[in-house]
């Protein structure tokens, strides 16, 4: 109540008007506009680039839970999902074959 009867509220603030001035002198502002476009650009090459990595990891962690879980193939646990994160498929892969060898 103290604010409402002191007549503070709904009056702007330095902040506000400066926040505001910050604000208006963005608008229409060329460099703005290119910082945009590039950062946008820059994620959208990035997210291309990095979609297949993605995609090898996730049918790593997929293989990994087959032979784990279905297969009953006992991989140390850490390290197996560490390998099948980093290296998909290939990385089970090579797990498998130090399990067959003994070496694992």
């Amino acid at each position: 109540m103290f604010l409402l009867e002191n007549g503070l509220l709904g009056e702007p603030t330095n902040g506000a008007v400066g926040a505001a001035e910050t604000a208006l002198g963005i608008v229409g502002n060329p460099t703005i506009l290119l910082a945009a476009i590039l950062l946008i650009g820059f994620t959208l090459i990035i997210i291309f680039l990095i979609k297949r990595i993605i995609v090898n990891s996730i049918l790593g962690i997929i293989a990994w839970a087959i032979v784990y879980f279905i297969f009953n193939i006992e991989l140390p646990l850490i390290p197996s999902i560490i390998v099948s994160v980093i290296f998909g498929l290939a990385g089970i892969g090579a797990m498998l074959l130090l399990k067959f060898f003994g070496l694992f």
